[in-house]
């Protein structure tokens, strides 16, 4: 037998092998998923969900909980589709900007009842809660209340969590966790943010 042949065959083996796992799949649900890590592309790939789920017809949601009002090109770009996505950056910039812990805590308050209200929207189909891991690991909302209430929602409504530090009990009642590792940074060599790229 040639290698043509041997791949071919090795391949339709690995074939009948794919599709009887995928086949064996058959729960839709509404996923909780959490992109977490010190890289870089926690946002970069929520909003690829967004362009997915827009792609698709369905409305989306985006909830910023630390970014504030910054010009992004994320935000230009998806505010031409409309009433098609509710984009709420309602963050007051980078904790250390800031300094003063209760305006960071009303700020995160106002953006989960934002958040909240979304998630009762039944037109939302995605709703990404960006940098809700900041506000968590600082403590500026109960843990435990926001949890139950991302397990509580309805069963349609797939929700994205972006931030660095996910609490544990936020990746156990996850569906997807994925941790984004920093093997090198731009950054770190003395470049400074750039348009198109961090904004």
């Amino acid at each position: 037998m040639n290698d043509d042949a041997r791949h071919r065959e090795k391949m339709a083996k690995r074939k009948a092998v794919q599709d009887a796992e995928v086949a064996s799949k058959n729960i839709e649900k509404g996923l909780l998923v959490v992109h977490t890590g010190p890289g870089k592309g926690k946002t970069t790939a929520a909003l690829g969900l967004v362009l997915r789920m827009l792609g698709r017809g369905h409305r989306v949601g985006v909830v910023q909980f630390i970014k504030g009002a910054w010009d992004t090109g994320e935000a230009r770009a998806l505010k031409t589709f409309g009433d098609r996505i509710a984009w709420h950056a309602l963050g007051e910039g980078f904790t250390w900007e800031t300094q003063d812990k209760a305006r960071d805590i009303a700020a995160c308050r106002n953006a989960w009842e934002t958040a909240r209200a979304l998630m009762a929207d039944e037109s939302i189909r995605l709703l990404v809660l960006d940098e809700l891991n900041i506000a968590l690991r600082y403590d500026y909302l109960d843990l435990d209340a926001v949890v139950a209430e991302l397990q509580a929602r309805r069963p349609d409504l797939h929700v994205v969590v972006t931030g660095r530090n996910a609490k544990p009990a936020l990746i156990e009642a996850a569906d997807l966790v994925t941790e984004m590792g920093s093997v090198k940074h731009h950054f770190s060599a003395g470049v400074k943010a750039q348009e198109g790229i961090e904004f």
